[in-house]
């Protein structure tokens, strides 16, 4: 049986149930002899999340850090062993699915390399996908040349059809999504078809994990919980957003003046009612879970007939899950705030990215009311679910005056948490050739992560005044 070594890569420090490896693993697991090594609890590799937004008060304090066990070990040394003894014959360590908010999804290309890079590899083909392999493949190839084969869009089915035929270069080679460098020629093959049927995939398995991996802290607590999806794709455009990237792959190009696809029925997808239903009771019975960290890139624009069969199907027979999700303000009025109370869920994170609608409309073609965004903040706090504003600094042509009016607006919206993100200039968005163009970064930029650091060279907001309204964004709201 042919050998399949999953990596997770993830820098963070904290428990991260990459939805990739979920559902790779449950359409590869029956042919191919699966193993995963995760990164996630060794000291010299992690970044800790937890504690760098702990002490800025985007997270409630929590005995996390007392709860989960890190390795001491090289991790090098250890990658090394787990190669040399599962021999495999291929190596694959990032993809894209509906998991692309910001946990350091984006950069598991690089981190990926850095770890095979530094060990040897025995031969085995090393694959992987992504936002990157999808924005621009040539880019990353040449970067990254210890890269074998990149998978461009959705992987679960293409990297089957490379496993089946990873003896058979001349039909490897042919395999739709595909791009690799041979004889110093980059080929870049058809994108492969568009999973239009999320059902078509397998039940996600989970079963790669270990246990630790689904403490999270929420909330000042320690709970039990995976990242899950019910669909994929998301009906906007904006244009600082990686969702724009797989949009343009699969051809979605077309768009309103309001900033939406036109054709979006076509684009986002979901799971049947019945399929995430029975999904989440196998979860919940083998995990232990207690909450469902819904990585959706719009909830609320999911199918409504799959909200309402899934409302059905919990009322009748309640799940007793906690579920967090992420949506845009407008779609909260009171009839989807009772669907959300019915279907269990505790918090909303809602993108208020800055304050100013104009400078939202015309430099990020992002439509979003203001009153609207007000009355969805009010309409939540009447129904007791916790809000999450998500907020961004650093953008092009940002100035400092925009962050404190961004702050202002918080203080009017009175949310539950907050988070700060750093704008990240990702590849092949159109904010990112913007940002390009005014020298506030690098024609491509390495380990970008939203949380952790900023590579602005911007010089309307200099990285120390950055940091100082990162460390301190939560307190100048919550506190003034």
């Amino acid at each position: 049986m042919k050998k399949l070594l999953f990596i997770n890569p993830n820098k963070w420090g904290r428990g991260i149930t990459p939805i990739w490896i979920t559902s790779h693993f449950s359409v590869l697991k029956d042919k191919f002899d699966v193993k995963l090594f995760d990164c996630t609890f060794y000291s010299n590799w992690t970044d800790n999340e937890i504690i760098f937004n702990t002490s800025n008060k985007q997270y409630l304090p929590t005995e996390y850090s007392n709860s989960v066990i890190f390795n001491q070990n090289n991790i090098y040394d250890e990658l090394q062993s787990v190669i040399d003894e599962f021999k495999p014959d291929a190596i694959f360590w990032s993809a894209i699915s509906s998991h692309i908010h910001g946990e350091g999804e984006y950069v598991n290309i690089q981190y990926g390399h850095e770890l095979l890079s530094k060990i040897r590899t025995n031969g085995a083909k090393l694959i992987t996908a992504g936002l990157q392999a999808t924005a621009s493949p040539k880019t990353i190839l040449q970067k990254y040349p210890k890269i074998d084969y990149l998978i461009s869009g959705e992987s679960e089915f293409v990297l089957l059809e490379f496993m089946n035929n990873i003896n058979n270069n001349d039909m490897l080679e042919k395999i739709d999504g595909l791009s690799f460098i041979k004889n110093n020629k980059f080929t870049k093959n058809k994108p492969q078809k568009i999973i239009s049927n999320l059902d078509s995939i397998p039940p996600y398995d989970y079963g790669l994990f270990v246990k630790q991996i689904f403490l999270r802290a929420y909330n000042g607590k320690v709970l039990n919980a995976l990242d899950y999806e019910m669909s994929r794709g998301c009906i906007y455009t904006c244009s600082y957003c990686v969702e724009t990237v797989i949009q343009n792959y699969y051809n979605f190009k077309d768009t309103t003046k309001r900033g939406a696809l036109s054709n979006h029925k076509l684009y986002l997808r979901s799971k049947s009612p019945e399929r995430i239903y029975n999904e989440l009771v196998d979860l919940k019975s083998k995990f232990k879970i207690d909450l469902v960290r819904c990585q959706d890139t719009n909830f609320l624009t999911i199918n409504k007939k799959v909200l309402k069969g899934l409302e059905s199907l919990i009322l009748d027979k309640p799940l007793d899950l906690k579920f967090y999700i992420e949506t845009r303000p407008e779609g909260i009025n009171e009839n989807t705030v009772k669907l959300l109370k019915n279907l269990g869920v505790d918090g909303v994170g809602m993108g208020i990215e800055l304050s100013g609608q104009e400078f939202s409309e015309n430099n990020l073609n992002r439509f979003a009311d203001q009153k609207k965004i007000i009355d969805a903040f009010q309409i939540l706090k009447k129904n007791k679910i916790k809000r999450t504003s998500y907020n961004i600094i650093g953008l092009p042509n940002q100035d400092e005056q925009s962050i404190i009016n961004t702050i202002e607006f918080n203080k009017l919206l009175k949310p539950d948490n907050i988070t700060v993100a750093f704008y990240s200039p990702y590849l092949g968005t159109n904010e990112q050739v913007k940002s390009t163009k005014l020298n506030y970064f690098e024609n491509y930029e390495e380990k970008v992560d939203g949380q952790l650091r900023s590579l602005s060279k911007n010089s309307l907001l200099s990285v120390e005044k950055l940091n100082f309204y990162k460390k301190n964004f939560s307190d100048l709201v919550m506190n003034a």
